[in-house]
């Protein structure tokens, strides 16, 4: 079982394996990560990524103007993040929110990349392996410099995590641009873990919903073993500009990518942020019907 250090900042994913326990969330001891942050759990496959829990988003109502969402338009706070937050509601199918997101961390994700088989540039190998610690450890935007929550979501062997925050607006735009050359410099890689086991990873840019200031997308697949058997973790993650906020969703699991839901987490995510920083209250969705 491995749980991230609760101190870490905010910040889906891979699903809990109800085969073979290839996903579990827990805190224990075990091989560390490269960067010593953490400890791996005995289990090949730990759950999946994401940082810093926020509590459950707030039920909602219609549009008019709530001074728990903010205290001024345009300024993401502590309360309008969580309000800013989707719901089972938001999203397709069968999610269940689940309080334990804060804690998911996906151990495919943890490994050096190995720089003499690295397919394109070698100097493109440190862009290569900040991606891979940035979706372990749920900081692909870097760190929030303001209010953020975050949120998380099951569906089988399934996971979705949302988080919304304020950050630094000249890093946010510098992250952004970074996203966006991963499908180039990092195209191809392996990955080697502390067992000297390697995986493969693969990246190309994914489709986002044309919502927001400014967005991008990513497939990431990463192929490895679990035990001996051969496993494939893939996750979608999409993020969204909104002035100096943001959104990411990163979705996905071993059984492959829920689009559907992470388009309309997505939309209904940049929705629910615009009304929050007009100083609006997220209105209500009717939730799923079989």
């Amino acid at each position: 079982m491995h749980r991230r250090p609760p101190s870490r900042s905010a910040r889906v994913l891979a699903s809990a394996l109800a085969v073979g326990t290839l996903l579990t969330c827990a805190a224990c001891s075990g091989e560390s990560k490269g960067d010593g942050g953490r400890a791996d759990s005995a289990a090949d496959v730990a759950a999946s990524p994401l940082a810093a829990e926020s509590t459950v988003a707030s039920p909602r109502g219609g549009k008019s103007a709530s001074p728990g969402t903010g205290k001024s338009a345009g300024v993401l706070t502590p309360s309008g993040a969580k309000a800013a937050l989707i719901t089972e509601a938001d999203i397709e199918d069968n999610w269940t929110q689940v309080k334990d997101a804060a804690s998911w961390g996906d151990k495919l994700l943890i490994g050096k990349v190995d720089v003499a088989a690295l397919l394109t540039a070698k100097t493109n190998a440190a862009d290569c392996q900040k991606l891979l610690d940035a979706l372990y450890d749920d900081t692909l935007l870097g760190k929030p410099s303001g209010a953020s929550a975050l949120t998380g979501f099951e569906q089988n062997e399934s996971r979705l995590l949302y988080q919304v925050a304020a950050y630094d607006r000249a890093k946010l735009v510098t992250s952004l641009n970074w996203l966006k050359t991963l499908p180039v410099k990092c195209d191809q890689f392996t990955a080697t873990d502390s067992k000297g086991g390697h995986r493969t990873v693969q990246v190309i840019e994914d489709p986002v919903p044309s919502v927001g200031d400014a967005r991008q997308g990513l497939q990431v697949t990463v192929t490895g073993t679990s035990g001996t058997q051969p496993v494939t973790l893939t996750l979608q993650l999409a993020v969204v500009r909104v002035g100096t906020d943001a959104i990411t969703v990163t979705s996905g699991g071993l059984r492959g990518t829920e689009t559907d839901t992470t388009k309309a987490a997505v939309q209904q995510g940049t929705a629910n942020l615009k009304d929050v920083l007009a100083g609006r209250t997220p209105a209500a969705q009717p939730g799923n019907l079989d």
